[in-house]
């Protein structure tokens, strides 16, 4: 069971550009929007994707559920909360909440990465210096 802790919200106000011709958020945008909490969930775990890429990790997406509520729209603010579902081996996984102003559930979503060794170009383990931040 991983801690609540491992969980983190941050607001986004949806773009003109993220939007259809309707003023409603492009399905293939939540993908983005799952991303930026993931980043920021790692940066505020003291992590950055930039560092991993300078020590030779890659996070390749392996698999992306998304389950549809509500729609989106032009220049609504969104929540998206990230939760690490489980403590990482050679793949990290994430569950994600859009919501919007009023707390109503828009979109549901989970991602499976996997920690890819460059230089190798294969799967390898979480890196110890991630496990240690959540130890703490």
């Amino acid at each position: 069971m991983v801690k609540p802790l491992f969980s983190d919200q941050i607001e986004l106000r949806v773009r003109y550009a993220e939007t259809d011709q309707m003023g409603i958020v492009y399905y293939g945008n939540y993908a983005q929007y799952f991303e930026v909490g993931r980043v920021e969930w790692l940066r505020k775990l003291g992590v950055s994707y930039k560092s991993m890429e300078e020590e030779g990790l890659l996070l390749p997406v392996l698999s992306l559920n998304v389950n549809f509520k509500k729609s989106a729209r032009y220049d609504d603010v969104i929540k998206v909360k990230t939760q690490l579902v489980k403590i990482p081996s050679a793949t990290i996984e994430f569950d994600y909440e859009i919501t919007n102003e009023a707390g109503d559930v828009l979109t549901l979503g989970n991602t499976v990465l996997v920690f890819m060794d460059i230089n190798r170009n294969r799967p390898t383990r979480c890196p110890q210096y991630l496990l240690d931040k959540l130890q703490n």
